[in-house]
Parts: C-alpha cells; structure tokens; sequence
C-alpha cells in the first residue's frame, strides 16, 4: 500500500477530506468509550456483525449461519437490522421466521425476508433506530441473544462481542478511509474487536490472505481470533424456493447472471467454477429495486439464447414481486469454514459463559 500507488492529485484533493471523515468517526467513538455518550445496555449478550468497509463482506451468510448456530445450542435469537430501502427502515417492523406469510421487501427490504425463510426459529426487527427498537420489542420477544447486523459503528447499543469481516479479494489500497478509499473509518476501530473473519479466503488465495492477516494484526487487541471462510454452493431454486437444479446440474448449461450486490463479481466467478456457460453477466446497485422493463428485457433475451437467468437470493426477493419465470434461478450458498471454525465457535459460546 504504497502511496505512489494512488495517483498525487487524488492524494491532495481527497486526503484532508479523507482526514476530516476519519476523525469524527474517532471522536465519536472515543466518547462513547469515556462515557460523553452513553451507550444503552440491556439483560441479553449482544453479538455485532460488521465490517470497516463500505459492503460486501459477506454479514448476511456469516449472520444466516450465527442464527442457525445459536439455534443448536437451544438460544432465541433475535436479528437487529436496519432493513435497508425498506419503508420500515424509518420506523420498526418485526417479522417471525418459519410463518407461512411473506412480508413484502418494499416493506422490510430483502435481507430481513432472506432471513426469515431460511431460520427455523428467530425473529427479525427492522428500523434503523436500533436502540430504540430493541427497547421496544425486547420485553415481546425475550430473547436469548441478539444479533446486531451491520453494527460495528452502531455502538450505541453496548455489545459483549464484536465480530469484524473482511474480503480477501479486496485491494489493500483500498483500505483507507473515504473518499480515498472504500473505508468507513479507520483501523482504530479494531480495538473493539474480539473476532475476525476473511471472507472469499478461498477465491483470494492463501498469499492475499496471508498479506490481509499483516496488514491488520498490528491495529488489533492482543489475543484475537481468525477465521477464513468461503461459499458452500448448496442448489438452484425458483421463485417459489423449490429446488430446480443440484449443483452439478448447472455445468454446461448457459445462464445470464443477474446481481444487485455490493460485491457482484465473487458471484460471477462462482458460477463459472461451477461449469456454467456465462453469455452474460447484468450488474446493479446494491439493494437494486428492478424495474419490470429491466427483468423482462433479460426474459426475452434469454429465452432467445435458451438460457437461465441465474441471480442471487437476495435478488430473487425482489425480482419475484415483479415476475416469477421459469427461466429465473437464484443459487443458495452458505458459509463454509476454510480455518478458524472451532476458534470461532469457542468465542461465541464465551459470550454465555456468565449469567446475566
């Protein structure tokens, strides 16, 4: 991470704004740290997931797999999450896992209904008054631990566990802090951490990994743990969550990937290590609300080629309000441990090691 790697008038422009934005993240979280503000404490271990980078880490697989964890060892769980673009994002909604009805992602957004259909037991909150939220619905739910997605810089909520992802196939010069680079504050922020996970670890390869570790060790609190952590592929399913195709059943076959993540390439790749023919990959913003023109201009174009269309499961959510078709997929995957499993679930378990 060189500086002569980022171009001199982008150094100039961008450094003291760069500066500006790291140091009110530092105040602001040194004054939680010295009590100027307070932060809200409440009779249940709090488990944040998050990242020091703008998205795409891969918290919703690793928040799909705590849940499903913390649910074999007989814990209620309850997700806290902004639910992003949804119209409760300003308000509060809560969605019970496992219930024949289906919420509407323009109401609670997509990752809260990815969520709820793939828990068995566990119950998602969405608004981004978090506090004020796990206030409200905590006496209603009583839960045995809560999740706090996307909440490594939410730190008004006093958490017994921090959780920080990174990409592997991240840049290192990209780590610096906006608008420099894809950071949301700087590596101070690290103290607070008690678990980090790379993830992609497998695309990356072991020698960006090895270099990810380096990097980030010296920012981090004596004694922390690792994890890597890549993509387990499980199957292809439709609108109606039916699987169409197994894995294997994919190779050759010709598909448009479709993707409205942070992060649409590792998906890209990921289907073409599966033998998919790939004719043509479509990118939109993450969160991207689809248009009908957009997804039937993709139907047609497919069904001229006698192609899938192959998307993401968060895309499905959305994509299925506009049109569910035969021709539309999304791939299910979830987290599989590379290094770091055991150590991770030792910390974990740590955090109900006292009675509260």
């Amino acid at each position: 991470m060189e500086k002569k790697s980022i171009p001199l008038f982008k150094r100039i422009f961008f450094s003291p704004l760069s500066w500006v934005w790291e140091s009110v993240y530092f105040f602001r979280r040194a004054c939680y740290d010295y009590g100027i503000f307070r932060q809200r404490s409440f009779q249940v271990p709090v488990i944040s997931i998050g990242n020091l980078t703008f998205g795409g880490t891969g918290k919703t697989p690793f928040t799909l797999w705590l849940a499903e964890y913390l649910h074999t060892k007989n814990k209620r769980v309850m997700i806290l999450m902004r639910g992003y673009k949804g119209k409760l994002e300003n308000s509060s909604g809560l969605i019970n896992s496992g219930k024949l009805m289906t919420p509407d992602p323009v109401d609670y957004g997509d990752e809260a209904l990815l969520f709820a259909r793939r828990l068995v037991d566990a119950t998602i909150v969405v608004g981004k008054k978090r506090s004020e939220n796990l206030s409200f619905y905590f006496p209603k739910v009583e839960p045995d631990v809560v999740l706090l997605d996307d909440g490594h810089q939410h730190i008004k909520i006093k958490r017994k566990l921090n959780i920080v992802l990174f990409d592997a196939t991240m840049p290192l010069l990209r780590y610096r802090v906006a608008p420099l680079g894809y950071m949301r504050e700087g590596f101070q922020a690290l103290k607070d951490a008690d678990l980090v996970v790379i993830n992609r670890a497998d695309i990356a390869g072991s020698e960006k990994v090895s270099a990810l570790r380096k990097f980030i060790q010296p920012h981090l609190p004596y004694g922390v743990e690792f994890a890597e952590m890549g993509y387990r592929p499980n199957g292809f399913y439709n609108a109606a969550n039916d699987r169409i195709l197994s894995v294997e059943e994919i190779k050759g076959r010709k598909v448009i990937c479709v993707a409205g993540v942070a992060s649409p390439t590792s998906f890209f790749k990921l289907l073409e290590d599966l033998g998919a023919e790939v004719i043509v990959t479509e990118s939109f913003p993450d969160h991207h609300y689809f248009k009908p023109d957009e997804i039937n201009a993709l139907l047609s174009y497919a069904k001229s080629e006698d192609a899938l269309i192959i998307t993401t499961e968060k895309d499905m959510v959305r994509i299925k309000k506009i049109v569910e078709d035969e021709s539309i997929l999304f791939l299910e995957v979830d987290v599989q441990f590379l290094k770091g499993e055991e150590a991770a679930m030792s910390v974990i378990d740590s955090c109900f090691q006292k009675v509260y």
